[in-house]
């Protein structure tokens, strides 16, 4: 067993880190408080090969695979998860194109994301069904050469600022509802989309989120991802692999909020003594350094074994809920450790315990997890 990174993966996670930390520490507070979204950034770490790094270089990307882009998504989240997203996320959506799409789809689409000058996302949850995806709603119905869609897709990742995105759609509605799906490219800038950003939340502010809505849309039938029928499946095999990268996420901010404590434990007093030298901060400290590790090795083996051609997506379901409850944890711990002064935005923790809670929320809840993990034991 290694448990060592390459020196090639060595040198991208420093230079992530160095990124993040020259180019959106300066700027993640002023993002966080006025919900801003950041295309500069995006570009600035598109010329480093930040953004769809884990694309092969056929497609334009740097090529470090799954493990690589997890590692940049720990280092850009230690500093800011929002701006983060707008870098690691640009990319949302292209995991399903490079999977299953046609040559000629992948040399359209994913270059220009991968040097920055695109943004993808992918169009999934609807209002009234998001663990439920067989839930959804949104259909594309078939007129000659085209399909026609009319739905309403919400809490999009780059919904307001992509210029293309893969939607998840009813094709075949006799079918039963999982073979009912298929999965379609369509840019965003299409008569008939209405895209909205959603303001208001509690984390991630500057990353953008937003609803779409389709009417009558016309896209050409040479738009089909993969195989028609096979939509639910798809996504299905899409957010095993992405899970990693928020799992990834979950690691960077858990260490954020571990080093902030620290910091603070050394430099406040309480009774004439460092609060750090008090067994209460320590066990704090020791829970969160020792669930942090944990962490680490089961998300850098998940993304890994992907690499290896060994995927075990019952690993990466662990990986993504124990990477939720470990950020929570320990954003919590922070804030507890800062008392009022974690209360406030003076200091980063309070920005670190908002967006912790989303980690538990997207990509599948933890609840999502419990069953795909359970259902797999039981097996």
């Amino acid at each position: 067993m290694n448990f060592e990174l390459s020196e090639e993966l060595r040198m991208l996670k420093d230079m992530a880190c160095k990124f993040a930390q020259n180019e959106i520490a300066p700027i993640a507070r002023d993002c966080d408080e006025h919900e801003r979204y950041t295309p500069e950034i995006r570009i600035k770490a598109a010329e480093q090969g930040l953004v769809g790094a884990w694309i092969s270089e056929d497609y334009g990307g740097a090529g470090v695979g799954v493990l690589g882009n997890t590692l940049i998504s720990e280092e850009v989240s230690r500093v800011d998860m929002g701006i983060g997203l707008n870098i690691c996320a640009a990319s949302f959506g292209c995991e399903a194109l490079y999977y299953y799409g046609t040559e000629e789809q992948k040399q359209a689409y994913l270059p220009p994301v991968c040097r920055g000058e695109q943004v993808s996302a992918g169009a999934f949850t609807e209002p009234n069904a998001g663990t439920d995806v067989a839930g959804y709603k949104t259909r594309a119905v078939r007129d000659g050469d085209d399909f026609v869609i009319n739905g309403t897709k919400t809490f999009i990742t780059n919904g307001s600022v992509c210029h293309w995105m893969v939607l998840q759609c009813i094709t075949n509605p006799e079918e039963k509802r999982h073979q009912s799906f298929s999965q379609v490219i369509v840019p965003a800038d299409s008569p008939g989309i209405t895209r909205n950003k959603i303001r208001g939340k509690m984390g991630i502010r500057a990353s953008d989120t937003a609803e779409i809505a389709f009417e009558d849309v016309r896209v050409p039938a040479a738009n089909l991802l993969g195989s028609e029928k096979r939509g639910f499946y798809q996504l299905m095999h899409f957010f095993d692999v992405t899970r990693i990268m928020v799992a990834g996420q979950a690691v960077g901010l858990s260490r954020a909020c571990i080093d902030e404590s620290i910091k603070y434990a050394k430099e406040r007093t309480a009774f004439g003594t460092p609060i750090g030298s008090f067994q209460a901060t320590m066990t704090k400290l020791t829970d969160m350094a020792t669930r942090l590790e944990a962490l680490r090795n089961l998300v850098y083996k998940a993304a890994w074994l992907v690499d290896s051609g060994k995927p075990d997506y019952h690993l990466a379901a662990m990986a993504k809920y124990f990477g939720g409850e470990t950020a929570v944890f320990c954003a919590n711990a922070a804030v507890e450790i800062h008392g009022g002064y974690g209360y406030i935005d003076e200091y980063n923790v309070q920005r670190f315990y908002r967006d912790a809670k989303i980690l538990e929320l997207y990509e599948g809840t933890k609840e999502a997890e419990i069953m795909t993990i359970g259902r797999y034991l039981q097996s």
